[in-house]
């Protein structure tokens, strides 16, 4: 069945590692009429973690998309992990989604993951709904649960759902919006809406003045005449929720127990009849110069459409879940990939239930489908114009956690580098490069778990062990003072032979000023044509220190004098002079080695901050400063060595009991010396003779 984009609903679920993510979409699906039985999550046959590594590991690792009909509304529900090694999966929801729907364990309030979501939804302005979830529960406190997130985000939280008691007397919820109650079933299925109780009367009033106040946020009428009245009709609450809502004005919050579908059906109501349609919604398109321009989308034009995610199938193949922003897309059709410059063959083309792919003949603008064996990759823009505007590709984070990955023999490190560099295509968190200075191939993503996870799916396909190694740092080295070195390279070897003299200074420049070439070269001494020859030489030199071998930066090289001759001198033999001119120069100016040093943001409770702060101290870091989030959640900021972090996402696991996360980003370089820095040249020669032998 097609549907009009008007009609289209699309939700990411997302929140903490272990708040029920999974089971909520389960019994929504149950609710909704798509699954006769809901799966438990230990079975390992859920709609949403069913590859054999999550059931193994017990947790969601991809986000999952699956689809129900509500209301004559097709809505698409993503699941996604709650842990911080899979955001991309989330990042590929969240930017194909209008809203998204938190799930929050009512026992502990907004943990560390949560605020990282919700300030990853708030860059994105996109509106947010809350499920308090495990109120069944005698440690669940909905209130508090109601204050945590209303003090932590400074936000107006109305509750469109309030429970029926709390913990054992849990009875179900009542739908604020429309007076029903939803008794909560003995046999795991919802009953029908029924009359408020009485008991429950007081309540429900109080929730319903609080919701209209939120509905009239939403219209500048309604909010006059909710002042001068205190009352507005239903239609009128409705048609205020739909507008603050889509303003991101408001926070909608529903209660429930999923585990036994409880508090489900007022929630899917809600998502047809309230959260914004595509059309409601903005994307951004890049032009030539890098400017962007946002877009709307719009059922009616030209197919335009983003990759959002890839993933790999065993029976079909590599499949592309892709966003619609404007027009369609048909089955047997073809469109072109404006990032890989070439036509794409639209096959078969598809709806997820999870693994299950449903077949369509069409989408359209602001529907997810699926289509098999596209050659473009997560990130690439789509469309009917080769001359169109590619979209503005996904958010990539920067990543925590690397390993240096070898193989015993040749041949099996190339097909293990083939298949990490198809991971890291589908996969934007995920880097796989080599760094010709340290000579080592880099796997580079959010967290340990989630390369040890990529490593074995490789080894298990193809039968390669592969070998791993904490990663060498890139280094560099520069000087600390002005000196003055002059060679002369002179060569015979019958015929032409080979001359070049150069004196040159080199002495250093501000940190992170970069190199500096100056030709002071006076009288022809140096013919100006064999000046780019000079330049070229010391840039070659400046490749491979004089310390370490490492690059060399933040120096300024001026060229003195020189000598050449009518028939010997060359380009080639200025490049050989000035290499070794200024190698010798470098090692009179006190040669320094500089470290890379990483800005680095830790969130944690604030029972681990203490030993955060001392074990940061010991990596010789730099605090900044510290801020409470609230709820017992607080921010450090700091600049540590990048070599003292490198496994830094184990142990701050460790350390915070698996609660704690991080975030870094390269700042700067900073000179090293004494035994540390001995240390390290130590280590680079014994690695360049090995490389040698």
């Amino acid at each position: 069945m097609e549907f009009e984009t008007k009609d289209i609903r699309n939700v990411a679920i997302a929140g903490h590692s272990q708040t029920g993510k999974t089971t909520l979409l389960e019994q929504l699906l149950h609710t909704g009429g798509l699954l006769a039985k809901p799966a438990p999550v230990e079975s390992g046959k859920t709609v949403s973690s069913s590859s054999p590594e999550e059931v193994s590991r017990h947790i969601s690792i991809y986000s999952c998309l699956a689809h129900m009909e509500r209301g004559g509304k097709l809505v698409n529900l993503w699941d996604t992990p709650g842990a911080s090694d899979f955001t991309g999966e989330v990042i590929s929801a969240f930017r194909s989604s209008e809203a998204a729907l938190l799930l929050v364990d009512s026992r502990s309030g907004a943990q560390v993951e949560t605020v990282k979501l919700w300030r990853d939804l708030d860059r994105r302005s996109k509106p947010r709904m809350v499920f308090l979830n495990r109120v069944d529960d005698a440690r669940g406190n909905v209130m508090a649960a109601v204050q945590d997130l209303h003090d932590k985000f400074n936000v107006e939280i109305c509750q469109v759902t309030i429970p029926m008691g709390t913990g054992p007397s849990y009875k179900g919820v009542i739908d604020v919006l429309h007076g029903k109650a939803y008794f909560k079933g003995s046999n795991g299925i919802e009953g029908a809406g029924e009359a408020v109780p009485a008991e429950y009367e007081e309540a429900y009033r109080s929730a319903r003045g609080v919701l209209m106040g939120s509905a009239a946020e939403g219209d500048d009428d309604l909010l006059v005449k909710f002042i001068d009245e205190g009352e507005l009709t239903d239609e009128e609450i409705l048609s205020g929720l739909k507008a603050a809502f889509a303003a991101n004005k408001v926070v909608p919050c529903f209660s429930g127990d999923p585990l036994h579908s409880s508090g489900l059906s007022p929630l899917l109501d809600f998502i047809a009849d309230v959260c914004p349609s595509p059309l409601e919604s903005l994307e951004r398109a890049v032009n030539a110069d890098g400017t962007e321009t946002a877009v709307k989308i719009q059922a009616d034009g030209p197919l335009g459409a983003l990759v959002v995610k890839t993933a790999g199938d065993q029976f079909s193949g590599k499949l592309s879940y892709i966003k619609i922003i404007s027009g369609s897309l048909s089955a047997d059709s073809s469109a072109f990939n404006l990032n890989g410059g070439k036509a794409e063959k639209i096959g078969k083309l598809y709806r997820t239930q999870g693994k299950k792919l449903e077949e369509i003949k069409k989408a359209s603008a602001g529907d997810i489908c699926v289509v098999a064996k596209l050659g473009a990759a997560t990130g690439d823009s789509l469309a009917a114009d080769a001359q169109a505007l590619p979209y503005k590709p996904l958010r990539r984070p920067e990543p925590v956690y690397s390993l240096a990955i070898s193989c015993a023999e040749k041949k099996n490190e190339m097909k293990v580098n083939e298949e990490l560099a198809k991971v890291s295509e589908s996969d934007r968190t995920v880097t796989f490069q080599f760094n010709p200075e340290t000579r080592q191939n880099v796997l580079s993503g959010m967290g340990e778990l989630q390369l040890q996870i990529i490593l074995d799916k490789i080894q298990a396909a193809t039968g390669i062990s592969v070998q791993t190694s904490v990663p060498r740092v890139a280094y560099r080295e520069t000087v600390q003072r002005k000196e003055v070195a002059e060679y002369t390279h002179k060569k015979q070897t019958g015929g032409h032979g080979q001359y070049a003299k150069v004196q040159l200074s080199v002495e250093a420049q501000g940190r992170g000023a970069g190199f500096k070439f100056t030709n002071a070269v006076f009288g022809g001494a140096i013919p100006k044509n064999y000046i780019p020859g000079v330049e070229k030489g010391v840039r070659q030199a400046m490749e491979n220190g004089v310390m370490a071998g490492y690059p060399v930066v933040d120096i300024s090289v001026t060229v003195l004098d020189g000598k050449h001759h009518p028939v010997d001198s060359s380009d080639l033999a200025f490049q050989i002079a000035a290499r070794t001119a200024l190698s010798e120069a470098m090692r009179k100016a006190g040669p320094l080695l500089l470290e890379p040093v990483m800005n680095l943001s830790v969130w944690a409770e604030t029972k681990y901050i203490g030993d955060i702060m001392s074990d940061l101290s010991s990596r010789r870091g730099r605090i900044l400063g510290q801020e409470a989030i609230g709820s017992g959640i607080e921010e450090i900021r700091a600049q540590v060595p990048q070599s003292e972090l490198l496994r830094y996402a184990i142990d701050l696991r460790s350390i915070t009991s698996s609660t704690g996360s991080f975030e870094t980003s390269f700042d700067h370089y900073d000179p090293i010396s004494g035994k540390l820095a001995d240390k390290i040249v130590e280590e680079s020669k014994a690695i360049a003779k090995e490389a040698k032998e």
